[in-house]
């Protein structure tokens, strides 16, 4: 592995709390969908592959966090993830954490 590698790693492991509350937020918004999130957070500069989003999605799923669906339109079929009360219970702790360390980060 290189040098470079690791760092992206690292930043990747770092960031990965912040993208889940990403993930979450829209979730509690709209349905969301694995490309759909991708291109969402490509916007905020995260590059994720579906190797790395559909872990993270099935995580809140597992937790609780996210309920999922297979939506079918024609021959094209889409898992949605849609927010569970506990998921947005989690979302307003999250929140205030995230409001808090802002307040810290911008001293």
């Amino acid at each position: 592995m290189k040098l470079t590698e690791i760092r992206h790693s690292r930043d990747q492991e770092l960031l990965s709390g912040l993208i889940r509350i990403h993930i979450l937020y829209h979730a509690c918004n709209e349905p969301i969908y694995g490309l759909g999130m991708i291109e969402e957070l490509q916007r905020h500069g995260y590059k994720l592959s579906a190797g790395t989003l559909y872990p993270l999605l099935h995580g809140l799923e597992e937790r609780g966090y996210l309920r999922s669906n297979d939506i079918r339109s024609g021959s094209v079929a889409r898992r949605v993830y849609r927010a569970t009360p506990a998921g947005r219970k989690a979302l307003a702790k999250a929140r205030e954490k995230v409001k808090e360390l802002l307040g810290e980060l911008l001293e």
